[in-house]
């Protein structure tokens, strides 16, 4: 028989990456949380977290992470099927995989049903071409990708297309771009990336000029610091058409052609849960129905 204690005690400390946050979100001291995990791994005969920075879980740790995930949809779902007042106090964390420019844009109604449908959203912002690896790895139930295929023991479904303009205040275009869009000149513009892994800046230049130069670029790990960086002219970068078509509109940011990126997502969630996660699976399609296209 699995003792539940000591499976919540591993996944907090995956979840969280080390035994002393986990403790702090269990409100236990970090030795329980170390008991607990060795009497877990003592019991089942092997080990269950690598104890690095961050910790991670070995395969036979994430399947008792994933098994523990499965196990408090089950009991969101008995507590929904119970009266009011036996169901009351019955939040469950629901931990999902989003990229930043979605949940900016339109996720959030999704998260805003989710809340009335008691979830507690743990949400993990991840490149779009990187959630699916959250998912893989089993850090999360769920999440929003550019991966069609599912992964093994998951189903995927389309939401629909995010488009993304290439855009610079007419200042910038007009310092760098005055002889026209050329790789030439992209080698010397400055771009904006949000991180190492961001690849949209390469995947549109490709698409427009059907070349890959070297880009010169801002590193800028924030939506709002990545926005306002391109509105007062540090560089050209890729936005969501939704955030800055109006300012397009008004002249107050230039694109650099005509041409978006359209970038395809997915929803995938595993298989298992699935039918448990239909609820928020029906939230999330409702959302890009009126936000993607």
């Amino acid at each position: 028989m699995l003792d539940y204690p000591l499976i919540h005690a591993l996944a907090a400390v995956v979840r969280e990456g080390s035994f002393e946050k986990a403790g702090r979100s269990l409100h236990l001291s970090t030795s329980a949380i170390s008991q607990r995990v060795k009497l877990l791994e003592q019991r089942l005969g092997q080990v269950l977290v690598i104890r690095d920075s961050p910790c991670r879980a070995t395969p036979a740790g994430l399947q008792l992470c994933r098994h523990a995930e499965q196990v408090a949809l089950l009991e969101r779902e008995l507590l929904a099927s119970l009266p009011p007042q036996a169901a009351e106090g019955g939040l469950r964390s629901l931990r999902l995989a989003v990229n930043a420019d979605s949940l900016s844009t339109w996720f959030m109604p999704a998260a805003v049903a989710l809340s009335g449908q008691r979830w507690l959203l743990d949400l993990s912002l991840e490149d779009q071409d990187h959630t699916a690896e959250r998912l893989r790895q089993g850090d999360v139930l769920a999440a929003v990708t550019a991966l069609a295929d599912p992964l093994p023991g998951c189903r995927s479904v389309p939401l629909g297309c995010m488009d993304y303009l290439a855009v610079a205040t007419p200042a910038f275009v007009h310092q760098h771009f005055a002889a026209g869009l050329h790789a030439e000149a992209l080698t010397r513009a400055p771009c904006l990336s949000y991180d190492r892994r961001d690849q949209l800046q390469s995947r549109w230049v490709a698409q427009v000029l059907a070349a890959t130069p070297p880009l010169p670029c801002h590193w800028l790990p924030s939506n709002d610091v990545y926005l306002a960086a391109c509105r007062s002219g540090m560089g050209w970068g890729m936005c969501p058409r939704s955030l800055v078509q109006a300012e397009v509109d008004q002249g107050v940011l230039q694109t650099l052609s005509e041409a978006p990126l359209s970038v395809p997502l997915f929803w995938q969630a595993t298989a298992q849960a699935w039918p448990l996660l239909e609820p928020v699976t029906q939230a999330v399609l409702d959302a890009a129905r009126r936000g993607l296209r």
